[in-house]
């Protein structure tokens, strides 16, 4: 017996019966719908005073029938996952309307979520005949924004287009664009920041940060999303509106992943994924994918690694209910070892594992940071925001080849290099991993023997990009992670990067603000005054006398 799917409670024997009949119909697929099964719906909707629906396949068959209630109709489970982004589901729903209303929200977002062929409504007129025809399919992005196209016929008996035809022309355009995609060999990603606070300036230049992290992990933008709440949704972080919409156009667009601004918990993390059956990522899991493809050292492969795990630890759950391990003996009998359980036991063994290698490596870092203390060289460390310049710097000063690249997190292996003041003074420089707004602190741990270097240092270089506009929520973001590593006393100077792309009487007013020296390390512009500077911060009395420097 054919099921009838929906809100079947209160329904007649006798409806009922008439429903399951709905089975033997049959359209042809060329039509939309067919007066026939158009007229024997409305007439079922006029008795039981609900909406009636069917689900048609591409030969015309009905392959469900749905009852909803006078407003909206319920389909069954389809599978809630998207069909593909190049096919759509091949399935049309064609269902009534009691008041002969336009089609929904709820019509048109189910034929996005669905990926259905089309979405038909008839029109229910006072004599439960069929009435004015609303339809729907969807339409490749185009740039309008767009995410359907919406035609209306007076009557199911006029001549309806071919809905054959029409999938035939949208496949092929969905697969083009598709194959278009292909070719770039990039993940599309679109970006969500939230403003809670209500500074909404603060939101768009985070997000703009967002965006260079995203380009600096290889992702491909196609747009971002910033939406102002009082506090955060606990189950999605963002409305559920705007959840719908953001689905909506990822699917249009065929983004493959989410990246949010704020950090998700595991619960948010996994309802947004359920909702948009899309790979989402947060602020801090985008900049430990930066980390783990720029990590070129073992010790730099093994910190990034720490700190991964130590973030997907929480949020392993229970894939498989049914994968257990049992043992026997005492204490061992019963459900045993869930394989959540294995899994999460073999992550904790391998962050102990880990900590204790990179526990080693600290200690021949010791070491070898004991061996250049005794050869009583100063030593200057150079910090800063990731991507104002430091490398960069450090090639310009020292004459060396380190990677500089216009990204973000370019470098993050320290490196040290040897350099002579014009006193013919020796130091060593040494380049260290850039910092960022919201650090995770995951990070900073794993990375703890790298910057154990700074500990060590005896002035600290601390490189701003002054072009920046936020460069004044850099130096603070810079300043609250060297407050945390108990850095605070450390000499420093401020140096000021990129003062090339800012006019004379901004230059000078910055330096008359907030001090320090402005340079162009790209350009080679301002060296000599920088190294005069650090020579007399560095050397100056009760600082040279530490070093046992004469």
């Amino acid at each position: 017996m054919k099921e009838i799917y929906g809100n079947t409670l209160g329904l007649k024997a006798s409806e009922q019966a008439r429903l399951r009949n709905t089975y033997r119909r049959r359209v042809s697929p060329h039509e939309i719908v067919s007066p026939e099964l158009a007229r024997h719906l409305t007439e079922l909707s006029r008795e039981t005073n609900r909406q009636v629906g069917v689900l048609l396949n591409r030969k015309g068959e009905i392959e469900y029938v749905v009852v909803g209630n006078a407003h909206k109709l319920e389909l069954p489970d389809i599978g809630r996952a998207r069909a593909g982004q190049v096919r759509l589901r091949g399935l049309r729903l064609i269902h009534t309307h009691l008041k002969s209303e336009p089609l929904t929200k709820d019509d048109l977002t189910d034929l996005a979520l669905l990926r259905l062929d089309m979405v038909a409504a008839v029109g229910v007129t006072p004599n439960g005949l069929p009435g004015v025809l609303h339809f729907a399919h969807l339409i490749p992005e185009d740039g309008s924004g767009q995410f359907w196209s919406v035609a209306s016929m007076p009557s199911v008996h006029d001549d309806q287009p071919d809905p054959l035809a029409t999938l035939e022309a949208l496949e092929e355009e969905f697969s083009r664009k598709a194959a278009a995609r292909t070719v770039s060999g990039r993940e599309k990603a679109i970006l969500v920041a939230v403003c809670l606070d209500g500074n909404r300036a603060f939101t768009e230049a985070s997000l703009e940060e967002l965006k260079e992290l995203a380009r600096t992990a290889g992702v491909e933008v196609i747009d971002s999303v910033l939406q102002v709440r009082r506090e955060a949704d606990p189950r999605y972080l963002i409305g559920r509106g705007k959840l719908e919409d953001l689905n909506l156009r990822a699917m249009q667009a065929m983004a493959d992943l989410l990246i949010f601004d704020k950090d998700l918990s595991p619960s948010q993390g996994r309802h947004i994924s359920e909702a948009t059956s899309l790979k989402v990522i947060d602020r801090t899991q985008l900049i430990l994918d930066i980390f783990a493809q720029r990590a070129q050292s073992a010790e730099g492969k093994l910190q990034v690694e720490l700190a991964q795990l130590k973030y997907r630890l929480p949020r392993l759950v229970q894939s498989d209910t049914s994968l257990s391990r049992l043992a026997g003996g005492i204490g061992g009998r019963g459900p045993g070892e869930t394989k959540l359980e294995i899994d999460r036991r073999r992550a904790r063994e391998r962050i102990n594992n880990l900590e204790k290698r990179i526990t080693s490596l600290s200690r021949e870092r010791e070491v070898r940071r004991a061996q250049r203390n005794r050869r009583q060289l100063p030593i200057i460390s150079i910090v800063g925001y990731t991507n104002a310049g430091k490398s960069t710097l450090l090639n310009a000063i020292t004459g060396s080849e380190v990677l500089a690249e216009n990204k973000l997190f370019a470098t993050l292996d320290p490196t040290s290099r040897r350099l002579r003041f014009p006193r013919e003074r020796e130091v060593i420089i040494t380049d260290t991993v850039g910092f960022i707004r919201d650090l995770p602190k995951d990070l900073v741990a794993a990375f703890r023997a790298t910057l154990e270097e700074l500990y060590d240092a005896d002035l600290l270089l601390h490189v701003v990009d002054a072009s920046d506009p936020s460069h004044d929520e850099q130096v603070e973001a810079v300043e609250t992670i060297l407050d945390s590593l108990e850095l605070r006393e450390k000499p420093r100077l401020m140096v000021w990067n990129k003062a090339d792309q800012l006019s004379p009487e901004e230059v000078e007013t910055l330096l008359r603000t907030r001090g320090g020296v402005a340079i162009s390390a790209i350009r080679r512009e301002g060296l000599a005054t920088l190294l005069a500077k650090a020579d007399t911060t560095l050397f100056a009395e009760g600082v040279s006398e530490s070093l046992g420097v004469v």
